[in-house]
């Protein structure tokens, strides 16, 4: 709130009190007896500050809030007072009294995957260096979860809400908890009917630049490994994929693995004795699944980058570093992260404005992973082996 407009008014009978209080020196008694009914009553109050050293609670509350107009003895008085109780500020009552709140809300679907990582960092900067504080929560990709993080969070009256929803997420699921909350912004996923902003990767581009890489290396038999189907985002990357196959007159395959890097590793040894087993080459729904998939072929003696070429998406600081390097679509996570804090303080600053949908591109760098040419292979996993029967499962944002 500016409260600029009310010094004017307020200002002459401040700086009276600035210049008449003498700060009342408590006896140790007087303090002693306060701290034994501060303790039993529980926090420390502007009451409690103001009564031990002689001011108005006006005063200890123009200290707190950095005003001008208490005079600098006073000042240091009262700060004194306050460091000497230990007394920690009400954020959720002066939002109350003020209507505004110096939080917001930042919810992702899965906290393993480093690419949310980065996007967290992203949005703390960029929040942090407009004064806000950033609440953290993870829905695991569940929309049960996701309602009750999202309704223990609005117990503390955010700003806004950033939000990667959960798969399956309906707008009015979402609506009932969040009420009249409008400051929402989607990040990468969309829900049917939602009228809020949405900042969303250019996941079809991405996944047909990769799929047009792999075939320009000569590969013709390429699987798409992993994705949750329900998701838009998963959609939009089979999409592209589907695209450059076709518009290469080449049969699409689709294999779903596991929810993150382990479990990918595990239900990689499955790709191998599927129907996708002629393989030569992978588009990876993003780069946790495709390290993934890397370790399990790595474990049966195909190597990627020599034996089976292999693509990402995100551009996770991993993908540079393992080994083969990952040829992946970079995303800039950090970059999208302050890209949504901007959009979630301009729709707070004008929420009047119609809602925004806007698709971040997306660049291809090839590495190692995708360097070789189609290789047959003649070998499977032996049917002995425990991860042949490993249960198909989703994967990715």
């Amino acid at each position: 709130m500016d409260r600029s407009n009310l010094m004017p008014m307020y200002a002459p009978f401040f700086h009276r009190k600035a210049c008449h209080v003498t700060p009342a020196k408590p006896t140790p008694e007087c303090t002693a007896g306060g701290d034994a009914r501060r303790a039993r009553r529980g926090a420390v109050t502007l009451r409690d500050i103001a009564g031990a050293i002689g001011v108005s609670r006006a005063t200890v509350s123009l200290v707190l809030r950095g005003s001008p107009l208490v005079h600098a003895s006073t000042r240091a008085c009262v700060e004194a007072e306050l460091d000497r109780q230990n007394y920690v500020y009400n954020r959720t009552a002066a939002n109350l009294r003020q209507r505004t709140s110096s939080s917001i809300a930042l919810v992702i679907n899965d906290l393993s995957n480093p690419f949310f990582a980065e996007f967290a960092a992203g949005v703390n900067e960029a929040l942090g260096a407009a004064g806000y504080v950033t609440l953290l929560g993870s829905t695991g990709e569940s929309t049960q979860r996701q309602q009750v993080v999202l309704t223990s969070l609005m117990e503390h009256t955010p700003a806004g809400i950033i939000l990667s929803p959960a798969e399956g997420s309906q707008a009015q699921a979402l609506s009932q908890v969040l009420g009249r909350q409008r400051n929402v912004v989607l990040f990468n996923r969309e829900v049917e009917g939602a009228q809020w902003d949405l900042l969303a990767l250019d996941n079809a581009q991405g996944a047909f630049l990769a799929c047009t890489h792999l075939i320009a290396q000569g590969h013709r038999r390429i699987v798409f490994f992993g994705g949750h189907a329900a998701s838009s985002s998963c959609r939009q990357r089979r999409a592209g994929y589907a695209r450059a196959m076709q518009e290469a007159g080449l049969d699409t395959l689709y294999f779903e693995a596991a929810p993150n890097r382990q479990e990918a590793a595990l239900c990689g040894v499955r790709l191998l004795s599927s129907d996708a087993q002629a393989a030569t080459a992978a588009v990876c729904y993003n780069d946790s699944v495709a390290l993934g998939l890397m370790a399990a072929l790595a474990k049966h003696g195909i190597l990627p980058g020599r034996d089976f070429a292999m693509t990402g998406f995100d551009d996770i600081a991993e993908a540079a570093l393992f080994t083969p390097a990952l040829t992946t679509l970079a995303a800039h996570p950090r970059a999208r992260g302050r890209q949504a804090a901007q959009l979630v303080l301009q729709r707070i600053g004008s929420p009047e404005l119609a809602a925004q949908q806007l698709t971040a591109a997306v660049a291809l760098k090839i590495r190692a992973s995708s360097a070789c040419a189609p290789v047959a292979r003649m070998s499977s996993p032996p049917p002995s082996s425990p991860f042949a029967h490993s249960p198909t499962k989703a994967s990715g944002r």
